[in-house]
């Protein structure tokens, strides 16, 4: 029995000491593959990043258009309204002072 307590006892110092042992540096083949490998996954990253920028601001300009051309559209909307209402109001003072010479009867003068 205390020779298998003296061998767990050794066992659990030489584990001990192997544990604080520093780890073995990397090769500088092994350093340079893996800093081209992080630079190439940067790079990319990037490019990625960039793209999506410029696609962000693709669409946030077709929006912008598409406001102007609505916005626009409404105005001309409004000025086609205004005319054909003064065409209308027009046609139809026409059509009072018409029918007023034909009884006779003088027509008021409607002015917009």
């Amino acid at each position: 029995m205390n020779k298998l307590i003296a061998t767990l006892i050794a066992g659990l110092f030489a584990t001990a000491a192997f544990a604080q042992t520093p780890a073995p540096a990397p090769t500088p083949a092994a350093a340079k593959a893996e800093a081209k490998e992080t630079k190439a996954v940067a790079k990319a990253d990037a490019k990625e990043t960039k793209a999506e920028i410029k696609a962000e601001a693709k669409t946030q300009k077709v929006a912008a258009e598409a406001n102007k051309d609505v916005a626009v559209a409404k105005a001309d909307e409004k000025a086609d309204k205004a005319d054909a209402h003064a065409k209308a109001a027009k046609t139809k003072a026409k059509a009072h002072n018409k029918a007023a010479k034909e009884e006779g009867v003088a027509a008021p003068v409607v002015t917009k």
